[in-house]
């Protein structure tokens, strides 16, 4: 068996080099769930229905994206 055999595979750069998206997307999705469910939570303690907070969450949205 040659010697080289025994050195695993050197993984090259292009093959684990991840973009700073591909980084933070996953803390970035987490991230806005739990705004999202905090947002919901204290719409719910101040009385309001749950269908009414999630339109007025979907509304924000809309008007901070320019729609």
């Amino acid at each position: 068996m040659p010697k080289t055999a025994r050195i695993p595979r050197v993984v090259s750069h292009d093959e684990h080099v991840v973009t700073a998206k591909e980084a933070l997307e996953a803390s970035f999705f987490r991230l806005e769930q739990e705004v999202e469910i905090r947002l919901v939570a204290a719409a719910l303690r101040a009385g309001w229905p749950a269908d009414e907070a999630l339109d007025a969450i979907d509304q924000l949205r809309a008007e901070e994206s320019g729609q």
